[in-house]
């Protein structure tokens, strides 16, 4: 795997990082039926290729409690283990189906505080190939505004290569 990625590189490196680091997600998901293995790789493959990855996971959709997201793979510190759909950013890209951007987690409205270093985060749903939410991506970082459109843009197309298309 590459080296991770310099954050005090330029978008253009930033947007030629995502896109390498996609091309090897989807050869190593080639052929992979098994979603958590999947998502255990997406989680992985992501959290050590940007060094302001903090937090890097999933939060699946409970089949048991279709409104409440449950923690899944991650890479990181102790994460939440439940969200109920709605309520901070999370549960907020869960509710709405929308990538959510929080420069500034402590500002969003009904942050949930997993963890206190979490700065920052970037939350993308994730859809079967049916269109249905199975899971949000969450990204955090311990600094402010470290996410941006480049971000949200890349993690949607890794995240559709994914999940989105039968295997």
């Amino acid at each position: 795997m590459a080296e991770a990625f310099n954050d005090l590189a330029l978008p253009a490196e930033k947007a030629d990082r995502y896109a390498a680091v996609a091309e090897e997600i989807a050869s190593v998901l080639d052929g992979e039926p098994n979603r958590t293995a999947r998502m255990a790789t997406v989680a992985s493959m992501l959290a050590n290729s940007f060094e302001h990855y903090f937090w890097t996971g999933f939060y699946v959709v409970d089949p048991d409690r279709p409104r409440e997201l449950v923690v899944g793979p991650y890479q990181g510190t102790l994460g939440c283990l439940r969200i109920a759909f709605g309520r901070g950013v999370c549960g907020t890209a869960a509710e709405t189906r929308q990538t959510q951007l929080a420069p500034d987690v402590h500002a969003f409205p009904g942050h949930i505080a997993c963890d206190g270093a979490s700065a920052s985060e970037v939350v993308v749903p994730v859809f079967d190939g049916a269109g249905a939410l199975i899971a949000v991506f969450d990204v955090d970082a311990t600094t402010r505004a470290a996410f941006d459109e480049t971000d949200a843009m890349w993690l949607e197309k890794i995240l559709a290569q994914a999940f989105s298309s039968p295997v």
